[in-house]
């Protein structure tokens, strides 16, 4: 095995319990604030979705204007 060479068993132990709790908040944080995102943050997937494609237009603007 590969990577016994790198973690041990204290450590995959420790890594899984990590990823399982981590998640597990994340994923309760986001259900508890989840009407101040709809409050506050109302169509901002819409913005960024225009704003960053006005970035990427102007940038490949610039490339082919200038070249290299």
């Amino acid at each position: 095995m590969v990577l016994g060479a790198y973690f041990t068993t204290g450590r995959i132990i420790f890594i899984i319990f990590f990823v399982i709790v981590f998640g597990s908040l994340i994923v309760w944080s986001y259900k508890k604030d989840f009407k101040n995102h709809e409050r506050y943050y109302k169509n901002s997937g819409k913005k960024v979705a225009i704003y960053g494609g006005i970035i990427i237009a102007v940038f490949v603007a610039i490339r082919f204007l200038f070249g290299n």
